[in-house]
């Protein structure tokens, strides 16, 4: 049984579970994430239990599984999603963790990171007062600046949540 079924099941109806998906992946793509990778972000999000295996998102979504594949391979590299093994199986399952807006956040994070290394070796070597070291400068001033915020941002975040689920 399908996620959706089950949603159907627990008094959802399946057609407005799979209109939820592929709205909300259609939000991820116009905000820059490919389309397979959305699909299937959305579909975990939306079920119960936040697990699917690659034949149920396969059978709910319509697409192959080397699709689930590639998309569960890029929902981990940048931590939306995980994988685990069924107990007693070779069947992965997909799941959707609560915090993964943080993860992903954080995630971006050590991304910054890097970015903020290469581009102070930028200003080095193109010269901090040319216009090309400029420009390199204020994106760097820009990504720390940033940096700070989410860094900040978390730490409210994590006190919001401890604080409403008290």
């Amino acid at each position: 049984m399908t996620d959706a079924v089950g949603a159907a099941g627990a008094g959802r109806d399946p057609e407005a579970v799979s209109a939820f998906v592929e709205h909300f992946a259609a939000q991820l793509v116009e905000a820059g994430m490919t389309r397979m990778p959305s699909r299937v972000f959305a579909a975990l999000l939306a079920s119960d239990t936040g697990t699917l295996t690659s034949a149920e998102l396969g059978e709910q979504l319509r697409i192959s599984p080397a699709a689930v594949s590639g998309a569960v391979r890029y929902l981990s590299q940048v931590h939306m999603v995980s994988r685990e093994r069924e107990p007693g199986s070779r069947r992965e399952r997909y799941r959707v963790h609560s915090d993964q807006w943080y993860e992903a956040l954080t995630s971006r994070n050590a991304v910054i990171k890097r970015w903020e290394d290469a581009l102070r070796e930028g200003v080095t070597s193109l010269g901090a007062d040319t216009p090309a070291g400029r420009r390199l400068a204020e994106t760097l001033d820009f990504f720390e600046f940033i940096e700070r915020d989410v860094a900040e941002m978390m730490e409210r975040w994590r006190a919001y949540r401890d604080a409403k689920h008290r």
